[in-house]
């Protein structure tokens, strides 16, 4: 009897042990969200804050961009009240915050347009080039890294340091340069320049993104494998992977159990502001590829003094640096052992 009632038990107590765990992964997320979002949200209010600022201290006036610096100073309080800029300043804020709320940016100065559909237009490009990047940075990366790690001290970890060493000051548009003579011109693989959205096909889509992608990838490479290389050799020198040696453990399951799991958060930690990074950075890569992404029409923005437009900007790159920032953040506590201790 005591056999009989003893066997559906060891099934029952495994479930209740998975559901335990379950419960307890959700609420350590929920507790990093929570986390995130209260220190998101006054940081969020304060860069709005300081980016609407930024008109004041410019000293830029719609009215001189479209009257020109000769314009009557009532042709420039006629066109200033017109945008509503001769209102009181925090209430110029709070309608700009509002609608920052709602997803409107406001309008361009230079030609009327609708902000949030000009940087639309703009941002799906850098957007589309700045992901691929990432995950040939983090793949590469993490394999780079890895083998290094997994053969320190030897002529292989020795040769992955000094080829990460010279891709990491290897500029982007040198890089873009070198794969258009090489890719595009020489051996016809690649088109040197243009865009072709997703919707219109996979493969010309893919084709057109790769060398802007691999010319951007190189700093997110080479960040990704020294970090994650120091990262993983300093975890093999923990008592705990001694620990598991003696126990007679494989090194597969060391590596994978203990060593990746405890190694791999500095690496990810990187990865926090590096897309966001390479949204913003590729503006010269854009000029070299001849696309029309987010990081050029910051710069064009910036030229023309259409100070709504960088505001916009401002505004967008805040949102994905937040964003990307909580991702890794709620990837970080759920992988590694140190987030789960609440270290």
């Amino acid at each position: 009897m005591t056999t009989t009632s003893a066997v559906p038990a060891g099934p029952a107590r495994r479930r209740g042990v998975a559901v335990a765990r379950a419960r307890h992964t959700l609420g350590r997320v929920l507790v990093t969200l929570a986390r995130s979002i209260a220190i998101i949200v006054p940081v969020f209010v304060v860069a709005t804050f300081v980016t609407f600022a930024l008109r004041s201290l410019s000293g830029l006036s719609p009215a001189r961009i479209q009257l020109g610096e000769e314009a009557t100073p009532e042709a420039v309080h006629r066109v200033e009240s017109q945008w509503g800029l001769d209102r009181p300043f925090l209430v110029q804020y709070w309608d700009w915050f509002t609608g920052v709320l709602h997803g409107q940016l406001g309008t361009s100065w230079t030609n009327g347009a609708d902000i949030s559909t000009l940087i639309g237009l703009g941002l799906g490009v850098s957007l589309s080039i700045a992901t691929f990047a990432l995950i040939i940075g983090v793949l590469l990366g993490f394999v780079l890294g890895t083998v290094a790690a997994l053969r320190r001290t030897t002529w292989v970890d020795r040769a992955i340091t000094g080829f990460v060493t010279v891709i990491s000051v290897m500029p982007a548009f040198v890089v873009g340069i070198v794969l258009v003579a090489v890719f595009a011109v020489g051996l016809h693989v690649f088109p040197s320049a243009g865009y072709i959205p997703a919707a219109q096909g996979f493969g010309p889509w893919l084709a057109h993104i790769t060398l802007p992608a691999i010319a951007l990838s190189f700093d997110v490479v080479a960040d990704v494998a020294r970090q994650l290389r120091g990262s993983l050799v300093a975890a093999y020198r923990e008592n705990y992977v001694t620990g598991a040696v003696v126990r007679g453990l494989s090194p597969r399951r060391i590596f994978l159990t203990h060593v990746l799991r405890n190694g791999i958060g500095p690496a990810l930690a990187t990865l926090g502001l590096k897309f966001p990074a390479l949204v913003g950075a590729s503006v010269v890569t854009e000029w070299i590829f001849g696309l029309q992404g987010f990081g050029r029409f910051a710069n064009d923005s910036a030229q023309a003094g259409d100070v709504p437009a960088v505001q916009g900007v401002l505004v967008v790159s805040i949102v994905l640096v937040v964003l990307f920032n909580l991702i890794v953040n709620l990837v970080l506590a759920r992988v590694t052992p140190a987030s789960q201790r609440g270290v």
